[in-house]
């Protein structure tokens, strides 16, 4: 009896799952590049290209070490925004070169040319794409991606996308991009927040045809063998803290889920907190507030050189501890407000912001306005479509 009894304490402590036949045991996901076993083989006796920068990572492991360390032969790594190894400004110019570590060579696709030349891929038989996105339309390794399928595409490339989860997986919100400010910044016909991973994005490219209808001026028809090796053990509701850094300037899980309700501020007097240790966490100004935390942006190499109002004391908001999440246009109204009211221009680089916000429509409205929930209306309707469209290419529950 006593046998018994103590049976069912421990039973109670440790819960009834732990001893329920049928309980699920909680497996780590496993992103596209540590599954070596589905794309190795596909590699074997191939000349390969690789688009990749300090996130690509299998467990400890850069995907570049990986491959050239099992004898695959790695003729070009691609770079995108930030550089190889992630150490560039956001906006500064890619120099293409050689990998110090391994010799390869390292072409820019960030800077004057973003998309790879017929010489570029002319050694090629494949390319692999391994970057950590972060689910926003105006984060720029999505429209690299684009570019190089579309370059893998016109001579006869394969491309393989090895997929990572998506740290705003849960939101899909914003206004869809209106070609009319297509730029790189905002290139696929999507809301701002997709909700979508690299690989689903890279699915829907291609089959719903936008390799023919965007940024393609000749009308050249596309055929791309394209492969996707999806995130094992990843449902759309699992959180995900990424291991490493996406860019200088997201430097932990808050940033990146406040990126999308204020990278809009970019084009706007507001400081968003580049130059401190604390970047897309704060906003600040030196004469027109919203609150009372202050700080003072300072050149940073590497992260931040010459950040907006350097030097000034700045006074504004701490949002290191905000709930805010998703495309929240909160904030951004009520700064538009505080400038309107002082008759001071907010939108001080209206271009930059409409190519941000796919849009003109969220400026107008406020310049006419409109109010926060009028503002969000307007793009129910277009996101609700595009929530159809996009479900045939997800991949994960």
């Amino acid at each position: 009896m006593k046998f018994i009894t103590g049976l069912l304490l421990i039973i109670s402590c440790l819960g009834w799952a732990s001893f329920s036949p049928h309980a699920k045991e909680i497996m780590p996901s496993q992103v596209g590049a540590e599954q070596t076993q589905l794309y190795f083989p596909k590699l074997k006796n191939k000349r390969i290209g690789l688009v990749v920068n300090q996130t690509s990572r299998a467990k400890q492991q850069h995907l570049v070490d990986l491959l050239v360390s099992n004898n695959f032969e790695v003729k070009k790594i691609f770079a995108p925004e930030h550089g190889f190894r992630g150490d560039h400004d956001a906006g500064a110019h890619i120099n293409s070169g050689k990998d110090s570590k391994t010799g390869i060579d390292i072409v820019s696709i960030y800077g004057k040319h973003k998309k790879p030349s017929a010489q570029h891929l002319a050694d090629l038989d494949v390319i692999v794409f391994d970057i950590q996105d972060v689910g926003v339309r105006f984060y720029t390794y999505i429209s690299s991606m684009f570019y190089v399928m579309q370059a893998a595409a016109q001579h006869n490339v394969e491309m393989i996308v090895l997929d990572r989860p998506n740290p705003n997986i849960a939101f899909v919100d914003g206004p869809m991009l209106n070609p009319k400010f297509r730029s790189f910044v905002g290139l696929l016909p999507v809301p701002i927040m997709h909700g979508m991973t690299v690989g689903e994005l890279a699915q829907m490219t291609l089959h719903e045809g936008w390799l023919d209808t965007i940024e393609n001026p000749k009308k050249v028809k596309h055929n791309l063998k394209l492969e996707v090796i999806s995130v094992n053990n990843y449902a759309r509701q699992d959180s995900y803290t990424l291991p490493v850094l996406p860019s200088p300037n997201l430097p932990n899980q808050q940033a990146i889920a406040l990126y999308p309700s204020l990278c809009l501020f970019e084009a706007t007097p507001v400081s968003v907190g580049r130059g401190t240790d604390f970047p897309f966490q704060v906003l600040g100004h030196n004469q027109h507030f919203v609150g009372d935390f202050t700080f003072s942006p300072r050149s940073i190499p590497g992260v931040s050189t010459y950040p907006k109002l350097e030097g000034k004391k700045l006074t504004g908001v701490d949002l290191r501890r905000s709930k805010l999440q998703g495309f929240d246009l909160s904030h951004f109204y009520q700064w538009f407000t505080v400038f309107n009211t002082q008759q001071t221009d907010f939108f001080s680089n209206a271009q930059f912001l409409d190519k941000l916000a796919g849009t003109d429509q969220i400026r107008l409205d406020m310049l006419n306005g409109k109010s926060l929930d009028q503002i969000k209306q307007a793009w129910q309707q277009d996101l609700q479509a595009f929530k159809q469209q996009r479900q045939r290419y997800l991949l994960y529950p």
